[in-house]
């Protein structure tokens, strides 16, 4: 990576003039790809077609990053209200519509990722049935993955595999939002119930004295013992892996929205403390926070997006004051040097958003690249410091 500007943007100018770079990457994007899905991560900064597997086709509606895609088209229309991007987003309805109904790679927690952006967010916007019918059918899917006595639910694998059994990952607070918002909706309670008691045992369990997070975490699953913390993405179990302390500040955040309990936001303010005590002079991280200045290691620009998206949630939870302005003036700096340096404004080869993301170091897999979820929350962040009072897909609405 190339010496990086310290200056960042902030201004409003210079935000309108990523929004709408961003805008034409999007655009752009939709001729490629359409309703198809591009891989998890760019090759040389331009996404490929998702890869063939399982008998499926290039660019089938595999793995966990697929809505990211219709999320950013959502976002564009929110920003632009171009009915091109709304019909753009809706084209993906069916497919997750046939991802769930058909059992596609659904062993896995990231069905809340998945089904809030791809089918929840249409559901509120267009009333579209199929999308509202599906969001329920995968949240009864992440429900089946509750484990008693844990109350957890298990992140990844078939629910009978011992390697994953009892498991759970920092991310999964996230995915909590789809099973509130069913409740929400159905008026069963057992979703909310399970997504309580869940992000109650991360709390206490995940989130460490210091304020560091594991990425993952084991509880025994008969008895409902915690057992201990590793990780898969980070430097060492022992480390801080920066996007999971950022789904730490994010997740704490809107799982707080929908509780009340303010016990998930002071984890929240405690996970941002520790990730903006260890930010480098630029103010977007290394891919563990472990590293800072003078280190040869990669940033990690998705864990600066998701970090920004969750300062400013939890800045709009806290009383008007010294800490909420600290957490909206770092949440745009953090911005501004993903504008000034980790964009892909003038690269006209790049067809993601942010070039500069790490996936999976410890793997060697999307090291130095664009990912499709540092995308996303980086037009998020966009769209949040450009709309004042705009609801985000993972809060609750009214309906």
């Amino acid at each position: 990576m190339t010496a990086i500007d310290v200056r960042p943007s902030s201004d409003a100018e210079a935000v309108a003039g990523a929004v709408a770079a961003a805008l034409r990457t999007v655009e752009s994007n939709i001729g490629a790809f359409g309703d198809r899905y591009p891989a998890d991560t760019t090759t040389g900064n331009r996404y490929p077609l998702r890869p063939a597997s399982g008998g499926r086709p290039e660019g089938a509606n595999v793995g966990w990053t697929t809505s990211f895609w219709p999320g950013m088209l959502w976002l564009a229309h929110e920003l632009t209200g171009d009915d091109a991007f709304e019909r753009a987003a809706l084209s993906h309805v069916d497919s997750f519509a046939d991802r769930v109904r058909h059992r596609v790679d659904l062993d896995t927690h990231d069905l809340g990722f998945l089904y809030t952006l791809a089918c929840v967010v249409p559901w509120r916007r267009t009333g579209d049935e199929l999308a509202r019918h599906s969001a329920i059918e995968a949240a009864d899917h992440l429900l089946s993955r509750f484990l008693e006595p844990a109350g957890i639910i298990q992140a990844w694998g078939d629910l009978n595999d011992p390697q994953q059994r009892g498991r759970t990952i920092i991310d999964s607070l996230m995915n909590t939002p789809l099973l509130f918002w069913a409740s929400q909706t159905t008026g069963d309670p057992r979703y909310a119930e399970a997504a309580r008691r869940h992000t109650a045992q991360l709390r206490e369990n995940i989130l460490r004295p210091d304020g560091t997070t594991f990425h993952t975490y084991y509880w025994d699953p008969r008895t409902g013992e915690p057992l201990r913390g590793e990780t898969e993405q980070g430097h060492a179990d022992d480390s801080c892996w920066a996007r999971g302390q950022a789904w730490g500040i994010y997740g704490f955040s809107l799982n707080h929205r929908y509780t009340g309990d303010a016990s998930l936001r002071a984890a929240a303010v405690r996970c941002a403390d520790y990730f903006l005590a260890h930010l480098p002079v630029d103010h977007v991280a290394f891919w563990d926070l472990e590293f800072t200045d003078g280190s040869v290691e990669e940033r990690d620009s998705s864990a600066a997006a998701i970090a920004a998206c969750g300062l400013l949630d939890l800045a709009d939870q806290l009383p008007a004051g010294a800490d909420a302005d600290r957490y909206r003036s770092v949440a745009a700096r953090i911005v501004g040097s993903l504008i000034d340096s980790y964009s892909t404004a003038g690269h006209p080869e790049a067809n993601a958003l942010l070039r500069h993301g790490v996936y999976d170091k410890p793997k060697g897999v999307g090291v130095d690249e664009g990912n499709l979820w540092g995308d996303y929350f980086y037009l998020e962040a966009l769209t949040r410091l450009t709309r004042p009072g705009w609801i985000n897909p993972w809060q609750p609405h009214e309906l």
